[in-house]
C-alpha cells in the first residue's frame, strides 16, 4: 500500500533528537530503509502515551502520513495526527535522563468522549444533562463531582466538590475538560466560570 506523503511536519524533531535517532538507526540492519513510526497509544495521567519504533518505510500503510525531517522519515498513523500536531520530539531537559521525550501542547480530554450524548432543553437543562451523563461519572473515579451553580444569560457557573475540591488538578480539569466539553456540546454558552473554592478541601485526590 502507498502511504500519504505530506509537506506538513506534524511532529517536529529537534536537532539533538534527530542526531540521536539517526545514530541509533545506523546500528540497525539496513537502517537507511527504516523510518520512525510515532503513534499515540493511549493516555497516561494528563498526557498521551506514545509508541516509537523503527519500521521499513516500504511497509507504511495507506492510512499513514509520512514526511521527512532531515534524513529521517517520520510515519504517523492517521488517528494520531491531530494529537501530535505541533509537538516536538526532543531530548530530556535533564542530561542524566536517557531516551527521548515528546513535548506536546495537546492534552487528552480528561473527561472522555461526549459525542454520543444528545442534549435537549435550555442551557441549564443541557448543562445538567451533560454533568449527569458524562462529566460526573468520570470525576467519580477521583471521588469528585461537579454541579451547576447557576446560569446568567449565556454564562455558566460550575462548582467542583468532593475529591476535586482543594485538588491541584481540579482547576485544570475544569479548564481543559469541563469547559471544553460544555463549549463544544452547548455552543450557545459564552463562558464557563469556575466558582469552586480551590483553597478548601481536606483530602484532594492528587497530592
Amino acid at each position: 500500500m502507498t502511504d500519504v506523503t505530506t509537506d506538513e511536519i506534524v511532529l517536529d524533531v529537534s536537532d539533538e533528537a534527530l542526531f540521536k535517532v539517526l545514530d541509533v538507526r545506523a546500528a540497525e540492519e539496513e537502517g537507511d530503509a527504516l523510518g520512525l513510526r510515532v503513534e499515540v497509544t493511549g493516555v497516561e495521567g494528563v498526557d498521551y502515551a506514545y509508541d516509537l519504533a523503527f519500521e521499513p518505510i516500504s511497509e507504511a500503510t495507506e492510512t499513514d502520513v509520512s514526511y521527512s525531517v532531515g534524513e529521517l522519515t517520520i510515519m504517523v498513523p492517521l488517528n494520531s495526527i491531530d494529537k501530535l500536531r505541533g509537538a516536538t520530539l526532543d531530548l530530556p531537559s535533564n542530561p542524566m535522563q536517557g531516551g527521548l521525550v515528546i513535548r506536546n501542547p495537546n492534552r487528552p480530554n480528561p473527561l472522555g468522549n461526549s459525542e454520543s450524548i444528545e442534549l435537549t432543553g435550555d442551557i441549564s437543562e443541557k448543562v445538567q444533562q451533560l454533568l449527569t451523563q458524562q462529566i460526573n461519572p468520570s470525576l467519580a473515579a477521583h471521588g469528585g463531582w461537579a454541579e451547576l451553580d447557576r446560569v446568567e444569560g449565556t454564562d455558566v457557573y460550575v462548582t467542583m466538590g468532593g475529591g476535586c475540591q482543594g485538588c491541584a488538578m481540579s482547576a485544570a480539569t475544569l479548564r481543559e475538560g469541563i469547559t471544553v466539553m460544555i463549549s463544544e456540546m452547548i455552543p450557545e454558552v459564552t463562558e464557563v466560570i469556575d466558582t469552586t473554592d480551590h483553597n478548601a478541601g481536606d483530602s484532594p485526590y492528587y497530592q
